[in-house]
């Protein structure tokens, strides 16, 4: 299929086949593109994972060859299960495909969509390509059927249409047509030229040959239609509806949800029914011999069409919980099953296709009802898969999983993993449920989302069954292989290794949903892994000391959309967000571990959604809320290149990403739309569009064939891509690999000569210390960028290398204090004045508090941290004073003993423009000095009743010890806290999280500077 073709420079004007004009770019600097054939915009869609039908309406069958349609988004997938191939029809209206059937010749399907203004649509099979298009419906498109003598076509709206069309679709007219006042739920013809709709409280027999009779000379005559006679049943919603074939042809069967299966005659009489002894059912199909009857828990009951007799039920799919890739198809005792939603039978091959409440689907034999065997099956995601990742590639053959894997998470709580490769894996043999599924990982053990519960029948208990932040968000694979990082939408951090496929750690890092991870590239010397939130904090994790905390950064005012590490040999993180912020840091190596500080910081005036860094580490991609893709380079922070991501003239950039050559961009755009771009010119090479709901994730395979992209509809969609692209990034990535050769044989003529000096240098700064103990260590500490960090060489040596890119770089690393500007700082003595801001870029960019260093990041029993409290807070009274971190930007120490005794302020606006003077801040140093002396001799006990009622009263919440906790109970259980208690209280948030101490941490160091300078009269009055 060929997707939405763009102009190129490359094509002439007779192989253009679509519309568009693509941005100008800026000149490129890339390695010169191959001479490309007309199909290079060629762009096929090879394989959908996922389905979204929702009832027997959006299933059918071929009645002649057994192939299966149903809808996936806007494409409708066309299977042969024998053969597991899929065809695709694309809608070319980009709306939601709702309602799908078979012409009983096999030559034509319909189908009716979603949206404003939706049309029922008529596809040549074999072609591929739109027959006619009918205008009827304002809404939606419910159902649709063709006449048995594929005259006419029947399609019936959604509740808001209240509406029957009956189309001569070979005209494209509207023969006939009614009203309804009912929700219209299935729409079955019989072989006697009438048709019979079932909705709520509703079951109605219309007939084409007695509207003929009305006035012919009326473009549309009036739909003549009679209800069912139901009897004590009318109270009931009848589902779906199939009338009889063969000897029953005279005979109409329908079933409502309550699980009752019932008969009308020719003259719409109930002549009989049955109780299903169900909880719920869905969904009826019948044949010449039998009636399916497909119900909640996966049960299809079996019944004689001719008496209605039971005979069996279909072997159950899967339970909910399955681990595909380890059981066999065994009914285990108390196991849930997903329940059946849409039947469709094979009357040449005597198969049933099933599809399932989550999204799976079965193929039946149901040629012999007492051997049931099963013929194909599948397991898809059930709800909004939120992120795709591509398992890297090893020579040795040492990875966890097959070659040509990937990864795919879901808001239904699980991350599943897909192999369309026909080749074999020692630990991943092709299982009985899936050709493409190996594995699936359960992130919770509640099976309540993995069944699509968006069309829920109206039952008042089922209004609020979902949890809203449920799934699994965001999942990282470690450079190695071996492990694979997930974040879900309630801000846990989850590692699991891929060899066993363990979970090895559990953590509440944030406490919102947490939007991205990324592990550190091995080029970088270090292995750390970043989690971004949308509580607009990044923790930075060291993975080779069991994933533990080294800083907590706090630059963005909004939420993080991306996080990103770049740099060969240097290690820089990149974070974009909500704020419409770009901050560029540099890793510096502290006593403790690594310390990110900030060098650049790029404001935009448009939000950026997503980034993704080149391969050769220069250069960034940022996407846009204005449809623009903005470059940066890495190491300046200046915008390089800036052009359209999107083709269309709406919506916004969500998504951005750059196969592995670094030739072109994928981009997702809110309209639904994905473009594949020349990174460095711009130019837009092609343009897809398929899925219903926004794109969420794109990935490019490693072997530059494919590019996988998923979306909200739950559907995985794998495009391949032409020849003339694949060759592209193949040349691009073999020019790359000869550069960096070259650079390999240069290095060792002068990493012989340079190691040497290196290793002077070092013990000339050691020496130079032992020498001069007296001096300052700040005096003594070389410069940052001349730190060997990972056995890195300094910028001196880097610049005879030639490996320093520009002086930027040198820069880059520099640690800067802050200075005011401006005539009104400059001074006699040319110092600059002091302020808060000055005492320690930290201020910035805080390192991990050191109370977090060694304390366990999964939170403990509420009670145990109360009773640590205590122990802290008397261990405190009677030893000596503690330094506070806040108050040490003044020179201030205080007793935690006599902090016990103040309440609690808010902050005051004073405190920020504190210390206008140096001569303020000169007296203001000796006023605290005093007092620190003063503090030291004052007695850590209560000296008055009101102080000993404030320690008994507010003991446990003054003490100065890391909160961890955790509610075993239900949240209803808590209680608010007394007036009293409320404003002195220190658990802002009953979950614990890493964010959640990172912020208590800060907001308490700032309510002690707080509270001292509140009691420094002579301070507060020179400072307002």
């Amino acid at each position: 299929h060929q997707i939405h073709l763009v102009q190129h420079p490359l094509y002439t004007s007779d192989q253009i086949e679509a519309s568009g004009t693509p941005q100008a770019g800026c000149e490129c600097d890339s390695f010169p593109l191959l001479l490309l054939s007309s199909n290079w915009h060629s762009v096929m869609l090879e394989k959908v994972l996922g389905i979204t039908t929702q009832t027997s309406s959006a299933l059918t069958c071929d009645p002649n060859t057994g192939q299966i349609a149903y809808p996936t988004g806007c494409v409708v997938v066309i299977l042969n299960p024998r053969q597991n191939k899929q065809r695709h029809i694309f809608n070319t209206a980009r709306k939601t495909v709702s309602a799908l059937s078979f012409s009983p010749d096999g030559k034509y399907i319909a189908t009716g969509e979603n949206g404003h203004r939706p049309a029922v649509r008529v596809w040549d099979v074999e072609e591929k390509t739109q027959v006619s298009e009918l205008h009827g419906h304002k809404h939606g498109v419910a159902c649709v059927a063709f006449s048995p003598n594929m005259k006419y076509l029947v399609s019936v709206g959604y509740p808001h249409d209240m509406i029957v069309n009956v189309w001569d679709w070979k005209k494209g007219t509207l023969i006939a047509s009614n009203k309804i006042s009912s929700k219209v739920m299935a729409i079955s013809f019989s072989e006697d030229s009438y048709f019979v709709t079932v909705g709520h409280r509703h079951v109605k027999f219309w007939f084409l040959d007695e509207s003929r009779e009305f006035k012919v000379n009326l473009s549309t005559v009036p739909l003549v239609g009679r209800s069912g006679l139901l009897g004590e049943l009318h109270n009931n919603i009848f589902c779906d509806v199939a009338c009889g074939q063969g000897k029953m042809s005279g005979s109409t069967f329908c079933i409502s949800y309550s699980g009752l299966l019932c008969q009308f005659n020719e003259k719409r009489v109930l002549e009989k029914w049955i109780d299903l002894k169900v909880s719920l059912a869905n969904c009826i199909c019948v044949s010449e011999e039998f009636i399916f009857c497909g119900c909640a828990n996966g049960t299809v009951r079996i019944f004689h069409t001719h008496n209605l007799h039971y005979l069996s039920d279909l072997p159950k799919p899967h339970h909910l919980g399955i681990d595909v890739a380890g059981e066999e198809m065994l009914r285990r005792p108390g196991a849930t099953y997903s329940d059946t939603i849409a039947l469709a039978f094979d009357p040449r091959h005597h198969w049933l296709c099933c599809v399932y409440k989550d999204h799976s689907i079965y193929i039946w034999d149901v040629k012999d009802t007492r051997q049931v065997g099963k013929v194909w099956s599948d397991l898809f995601h059930s709800s909004f898969v939120w992120n795709v990742e591509v398992y890297p590639e090893f020579e040795d053959h040492r990875g966890c999983l097959p070659p040509g894997s990937f990864l795919t998470c879901s808001s239904d709580n699980t991350i599943r993993f897909w192999n369309l490769e026909n080749g074999t894996h020692v630990d991943f043999q092709k299982n009985i449920y899936s050709n493409n599924l190996l594995k699936i990982i359960y992130v919770e053990n509640n099976t309540q989302h993995l069944q699509d519960l968006t069309n829920l029948p109206d039952r008042g208990e089922n209004a609020n069954y979902l949890d809203v932040k449920s799934g699994v968000r965001v999942m990282q694979v470690s450079p190695d292989g071996q492990h694979l990082a997930s974040g879900d939408r309630a801000g846990n951090l989850r590692i699991h290794e891929l060899k066993y496929m363990d979970e090895v750690i559990k953590v509440e890092a944030h406490d919102s949903e947490v939007l991205c991870l990324q592990y550190s590239k091995p080029e970088t010397g270090m292995a750390l892994l970043a989690s971004a939130s949308r509580d607009r904090l990044i923790h930075v994790l060291n993975v080779e000391e069991n994933y533990k905390l080294e800083q907590t950064l706090d630059d963005h005012s909004s939420a993080i959309t991306a996080v990103r590490f770049a740099g060969n040999g240097e290690i820089q993180m990149i974070s974009c967000g909500a704020d419409k912020s770009i901050y560029f840091r540099s890793a510096q190596k502290v006593s403790d571990g690594i310390n990110f500080i900030r060098t650049h910081h790029v404001a935009e005036k448009t939000t950026l959604y997503d980034m993704d860094i080149d391969i050769t580490q220069k250069y960034v991609a940022v996407a846009c809320q204005d449809r623009n893709v903005r470059v940066y380079n890495t190491a300046s922070g200046k915008q390089k290149w800036c052009y359209k991501g999107s083709q269309g003239d709406d919506g916004s950039l969500l998504k951005v990403q750059l196969d592995p050559s670094g030739t072109f961009l994928a981009t997702s755009c809110s309209d639904k739309s994905i473009s594949i771009i020349d990174f460095h010119s711009g130019e837009c090479v092609a343009k897809m569009f398929g899925h219903s709901e926004v794109v969420t994730g794109m990935k490019f395979t490693f072997d530059c064939k494919h590019l996988i992209t998923v979306s909200g509809d739950s559907c995985i969609f794998i495009w391949h891509l032409s020849p003339e692209i694949t060759t592209c990034m193949k040349q691009h990535l073999m020019d790359l690999d000869q550069v960096q050769q070259q650079r390999k044989a240069r290095e060792p003529v002068w990493g012989g000569f340079l190691l040497p000096i290196c290793a002077l240098y070092e013990e000339f700064y050691v020496c130079f210390h032992v020498a001069h103990p007296d001096l300052p260590p700040l005096l003594l500490s070389p410069a940052p960028a001349c730190v060997l960090t990972n056995g890195k060489l300094p910028m001196w040596a880097k610049r005879l290398l030639g490996e320093a890119d520009n002086a930027d770089t040198a820069a880059f690393n520099s640690r800067v204090s802050y200075q005011p500007q401006g005539r009104w700082a400059e001074r006699a003595a040319k110092e600059p004045i002091k302020t808060m801001l000055d005492a320690d870029l930290n201020y910035f960019t805080p390192i991990k508090n050191s109370s977090l260093h060694d304390s366990e990041l999964e939170p403990q029993n509420l009670n145990r941290l109360l009773s640590e409290v205590r122990k802290v807070s008397l261990a405190h009274q009677q030893e000596g004073s503690l330094k506070d971190d806040s108050c040490s930007h003044l020179g201030l120490q205080t007793e935690l003993s006599s902090e016990l005794f103040l309440p609690f302020l808010p902050p005051r606006p004073w405190l920020c423009t504190m210390c206008q003077s140096d001569a303020l801040v000169s007296e203001a140093e000796t006023e605290m000095t005093d007092v620190e002396e003063n503090f030291q001799q004052t007695s850590s006990l209560p000296q008055t009743p009101e102080q000993e009622k404030y320690l008994r009263n507010h003991f446990e919440t003054l003490a100065d010890a890391q909160a961890e906790e955790k509610f075993d109970g239900c949240l209803k259980d808590l209680k608010a806290p007394e007036e009293e208690e409320e404003e002195a209280a220190l658990f802002q948030n009953p979950r614990l999280s890493i964010s959640t101490r990172f912020l208590s941490s800060c907001q308490k160091n700032s309510r002690w500077a707080d509270i001292y300078l509140y009691f420094q009269p002579s301070i507060r009055e020179r400072t307002i």
